[in-house]
């Protein structure tokens, strides 16, 4: 009589490396969400960044020295030519962009007879804000900023900012 040889793993073996592998997956996990979350919120102060820069820029050679209202009209472009002044990410009201919404709030209305080289609108301030789309998930802080250039941020609500001066809710990112 021949004995043939068991070959393979036990049940209690498998059973085993499922554990660790949970155990693994329990310790990674939440610092996968965390670098996420980061990551989230460098590309919303990058697209802030890139408002302000866009919105000088529209200012200085198509708005006559006043800004566009509206996210769609930063991004259209200006009569004979091709290219909008921000990237087309970000043309939307709304847009929402690496789990951050980033919505742009003109000010007063620019001066009658003011017109744009584009069909924007045209307003004297601006204010943009960006909020995550799903709190403490995408995100936990928000930011803002005006036409002053410096973004704010708050880790409890949306920051506030005036048309005009600092934030009266959120501290400046360094």
């Amino acid at each position: 009589m021949r004995l043939r040889k068991n070959e393979g793993f036990t049940l209690i073996e498998l059973l085993i490396v499922v554990a660790i592998i949970g155990i693994i997956a329990a310790i990674a996990v939440p610092g996968l969400m965390r670098a996420r979350m980061s990551g989230n919120e460098a590309s919303a102060i990058g697209s802030l960044r890139a408002i302000n820069s866009s919105q000088s820029t529209f200012a200085s050679s198509c708005g006559q020295g006043n800004y566009a209202s509206t996210l769609a009209g930063l991004a259209s472009a200006p009569n004979g030519s091709g290219e909008g002044f921000i990237s087309q990410d970000l043309a939307a009201d709304p847009a929402t962009k690496s789990g951050y919404t980033i919505t742009l709030t003109g000010g007063a209305a620019a001066p009658s007879g003011v017109t744009s080289c584009s069909s924007a609108t045209l307003a004297q301030t601006y204010i943009v804000t960006g909020a995550p789309s799903v709190p403490n998930s995408t995100g936990t802080r928000y930011f803002g900023t005006n036409q002053g250039g410096t973004i704010f941020q708050n880790t409890a609500a949306a920051v506030t900012i005036p048309q005009t001066g600092p934030a009266t809710v959120g501290t400046p990112i360094q």
